[in-house]
């Protein structure tokens, strides 16, 4: 392992569109797994920090993106703990009812970035790097599990001078 990587955790948020109120019975199947799944993260290897709302197992409550819109936003050790949890334990039958719960994606709602150990992002920076993912398309700055960057990527990346189109230093 580099000293990036030992340096770096993998920050994750991916939002979803309710297609009803969490209070809704035709989404009682999500609701009713929402405490197990987020134990098994809790305990999940690699697995670092979640948001939480006040007062809540869950960050269900919390609508940064929008009124229908709830998020999940994470830290793990590594890649390879976050996609063990994700698609290799009992998270997957969320994943498998995500169709009847939430409306289809017509832009990206997963974003990956590296952070350092023992930083924990907040919504805004999460919604941010969300945000340059659908307007520049995955960089080290933010990307997915299918466009991966390593730790030391990322921090050339952020290290380097940013260019925007015409030559000018980007913001």
């Amino acid at each position: 392992m580099t000293e990036a990587a030992r340096d770096a955790h993998l920050a994750q948020l991916n939002v979803a569109t309710l297609r009803y109120p969490l209070d809704d019975p035709r989404i009682a199947p999500f609701v009713e797994m929402l405490d197990p799944v987020n134990a098994a993260a809790d305990g999940a290897p690699g697995f670092v920090w979640r948001l939480v709302g006040d007062g809540s197992g869950d960050a269900t409550g919390l609508r940064p993106a929008g009124d229908d819109v709830i998020v999940n936003l994470t830290v793990w050790e590594s890649q390879e703990a976050l996609w063990d949890f994700t698609y290799r334990s009992g998270h997957l039958e969320v994943m498998r009812g995500r169709r009847d719960w939430f409306a289809r994606h017509v832009e990206a709602h997963l974003v990956l970035w590296w952070v350092p150990a023992g930083h924990i992002p907040t919504v805004a920076e999460a919604l941010d790097r969300l945000a340059h993912l659908r307007t520049h398309g995955p960089s080290p700055r933010a990307f997915t599990f299918a466009s991966a960057h390593t730790p030391a990527e990322a921090a050339a990346h952020e290290a380097a001078p940013q260019v925007a189109a015409g030559g000018t230093p980007a913001p």
